[in-house]
């Protein structure tokens, strides 16, 4: 050990005589408890968040998805089956249609997606899950609506005698004329009844309503080899990226294929935006509450001045006696840092035990504990501390350890 850390140590550990310097010092420690603490405790929180916003996606989302690079809708040849089923990661996929339709039920009106799935769909995806009432037997003439449309419509379910009106425009070029208009040539029609109701998060609940894929083609007037998107469920998560490179080669140029986080990216960066923001506002507080580090560090020199004067007069250099004051300054942000942390692991470790912070009576607020956030907090503190330190150090100079 050197003598610069041996009587940083040393300071550390003694009561200066004058009291206001050991206030100052138990408040600066403190100030750095409460700042890792409450750092560690926001970063874990958000990462709580992100996984419990993300759950509602992935029962949605399949682990991969080939969409049209152009347009919505692509050819599904029996070609391209036969190349799938070769490739050993694809635990199952499912074909899907989508399009924009118009509800109508009881004089109460609503736009939504239609989205007509296979029989394979359960399979890939586990949106069955979601069902809180009704059965997802979708039959011919039967749909499973979200819970959003469901309220808006006024509960349209296993009512065969007022059905479910789904309406949508024919395809086709040009404008319609007015006697067009007054017919019911330029859209189709779809009488259904909702055997099932599922809940998922507000705005899927008011998008989707599922019905089998035939009679969804047929409503689109579309072909049976003719989908909007196909979903893949794999086996091994560890080969993604190999499955997704393989399943480009399979659908060609004009077919891209995308993973979660590719289907929702605009939430992942609203989701890293908003923890980055998080993070540069709490590292801005500590930057704030270590400038008492540097307070506290010049104050201890003020009051051990006649020892450095000492140190000096025997041979130590300004450099040694600005080690040991850098020394003191990386000890209290180090030792309040590590216990800051300390303190917010047990809180963050509490609330994934016990649950005593609610969102509601029965959805606890949600917490995780990532060890690369304690890694952040404590690179955090570290810089932080150590640029305090150096800066309060350099205040050792031969004016200051002049004999007046």
């Amino acid at each position: 050990m050197s003598l610069s850390t041996y009587i940083a140590g040393r300071y550390l550990r003694s009561k200066s005589s004058q009291n206001a310097v050991n206030i100052i010092n138990f408040i600066t420690f403190l100030v750095i408890v409460i700042g890792a603490a409450a750092l560690f405790i926001v970063l874990s929180a958000f990462a709580g968040l992100k996984t419990f916003s993300l759950q509602f996606t992935n029962v949605f989302d399949p682990d991969l998805k080939a969409v049209p690079i152009e347009g919505k809708f692509f050819s599904f040849s029996e070609e391209t089956q036969h190349q799938l089923e070769k490739l050993e990661n694809i635990a199952s996929y499912a074909k899907e249609i989508e399009e924009r339709v118009y509800l109508s039920y009881d004089g109460k009106n609503h736009i939504a997606h239609i989205k007509g799935i296979d029989t394979a769909y359960k399979k890939t995806t586990a949106i069955d899950s979601t069902l809180v009432f009704g059965n997802w037997g979708v039959a011919e003439n039967q749909v499973v609506i979200g819970m959003g449309v469901f309220n808006l419509l006024g509960g349209p379910l296993n009512n065969y005698t007022k059905p479910l009106s789904i309406i949508t425009l024919k395809p086709g070029k040009g404008s319609i004329s007015a006697n067009a208009l007054s017919s019911n040539n330029f859209y189709n029609q779809l009488s259904v009844v909702a055997s099932g109701v599922y809940s998922v998060e507000d705005n899927l609940d008011k998008k989707y309503v599922f019905a089998q894929l035939p009679i969804t083609q047929a409503f689109l007037d579309k072909n049976p080899n003719e989908v909007s998107g196909i979903n893949f469920k794999i086996k091994d998560e560890n080969k993604l990226d190999e499955t997704q490179a393989k399943l480009k080669e399979v659908f060609g140029k004009n077919i891209k294929v995308l993973n979660r986080r590719e289907m929702n990216g605009t939430l992942y960066r609203m989701l890293n935006t908003e923890n980055l923001a998080t993070y540069l506002i709490f590292t801005l507080v500590l930057i704030i509450a270590l400038f008492n580090v540097v307070g506290a560090i010049i104050m201890m020199i003020l009051d051990k001045q006649q020892n450095s004067r000492t140190l000096f007069a025997l041979g130590a250099t300004i450099k040694q006696l600005r080690k040991i004051y850098f020394y003191q300054g990386l000890m209290v942000t180090s030792f309040g840092g590590v216990f800051g942390l300390f303190l917010g692991v047990l809180i963050v470790g509490s609330q994934l035990a016990f649950k005593w912070l609610k969102i509601t009576p029965s959805l606890a607020y949600p917490v995780e504990f990532q060890w690369i956030n304690l890694l952040i907090v404590l690179a955090t503190i570290f810089v932080l501390g150590l640029i305090s330190a150096k800066i309060a150090s350099s205040r050792i100079t031969k004016k200051l350890l002049a004999i007046n």
